[in-house]
């Protein structure tokens, strides 16, 4: 197991009271140190222009790099770029890249990446919801390309729908993307009848919703697809806003699901992949729900008992 991050993607500056702030990954870190202690850390690398124009449009490139400003700049009521953001999006990316590598080289089996700005929002040639970069995107197609895969499967469990992801994604049928997310919530899809090129597959879930529906979605409906796609590596984009405590949503997840799902996301990628995955911070804005959930889903990813 390894764990990818860089002090660049805290230096990330959204702004007074903005969600999306450093603090949340100083949490994430602190967590699992503390929680792991033996866990090898790596410092991420930057995302190359290659990587990143695989499935960005060198627009977006220009906006993100390119933007010289002293101080920060509203792409959206919601997405920001600080004088420090260019090189954030680029670690983060970065990471995903790195922490494919390493799996596909057998370095590890799984990895996950403590980074931020989360990336699954950003689309092709757009910038939004917090994010800059797909990052979970760019892994994706580098494992395709480089890594010379046939079929690799992004799983998404963040309260709100990976649209990036589906959009960069959807008529490219060797990559599965499967999404359970709060309905009637940012950025208004996900729908069930989205399905792509028939590689899309999305699980709704009105607000409220705690464990019990959402294990039922990937128990009765996600699940099954993923194994039946028999992907040769697994994507994570973990976001644990979906817990009971997050103010920007309505569900009621506590950190047992994400050990729950993990384990399950586990057992397939045992069957199909080598037991590979990649999984990258996504969402998640209460700093003490951050703090139990990463464990809980870092604790799973490594085979160990999450701690007391």
């Amino acid at each position: 197991m390894q764990a990818w991050t860089h002090p660049a993607c805290l230096a990330h500056d959204t702004g007074p009271g903005h969600a999306e702030r450093p603090e949340r990954l100083r949490a994430v870190l602190d967590a699992l140190h503390a929680a792991f202690p033996s866990l090898a850390w790596f410092e991420a690398p930057r995302a190359s222009r290659g990587q990143l124009l695989r499935v960005h449009t060198p627009e977006l490139l220009a906006t993100v790099l390119e933007t010289r400003s002293p101080v920060r700049v509203q792409l959206d009521p919601d997405t920001v770029l600080s004088p420090a953001s260019a090189e954030a999006a680029l670690r983060a990316a970065g990471a995903a890249v790195a922490a494919t590598d390493a799996v596909l080289h057998g370095k590890t089996q799984r990895a996950f990446c403590a980074v931020r700005p989360p990336g699954h929002h950003a689309t092709a040639d757009v910038a939004m919801g917090f994010c800059l970069f797909n990052s979970v995107a760019v892994a994706a197609a580098h494992a395709l390309d480089h890594g010379k895969l046939a079929r690799v499967a992004i799983v998404d469990f963040d309260v709100h729908h990976g649209n990036g992801t589906q959009a960069i994604f959807e008529h490219d049928t060797r990559v599965l993307f499967l999404s359970s997310h709060q309905s009637q919530l940012y950025p208004d899809s996900g729908a069930l009848d989205e399905r792509g090129d028939g590689n899309v597959y999305n699980a709704p879930l009105p607000p409220g919703a705690g464990s019990d529906r959402f294990r039922a979605a990937w128990r009765d409906r996600l699940l099954p697809v993923l194994d039946d796609f028999r992907p040769q590596l697994v994507f994570v984009s973990a976001g644990f806003d979906a817990h009971w405590r997050d103010p920007l949503a309505q569900m009621q997840l506590q950190a047992d699901d994400y050990a729950w799902v993990t384990n399950e996301l586990i057992a397939v990628a045992g069957r199909h992949a080598g037991g590979r995955i990649v999984s990258m911070l996504e969402g998640g804005y209460d700093l003490e729900a951050l703090r139990e959930c990463s464990v809980a889903h870092v604790a799973a990813l490594a085979g160990l008992p999450a701690p007391a």
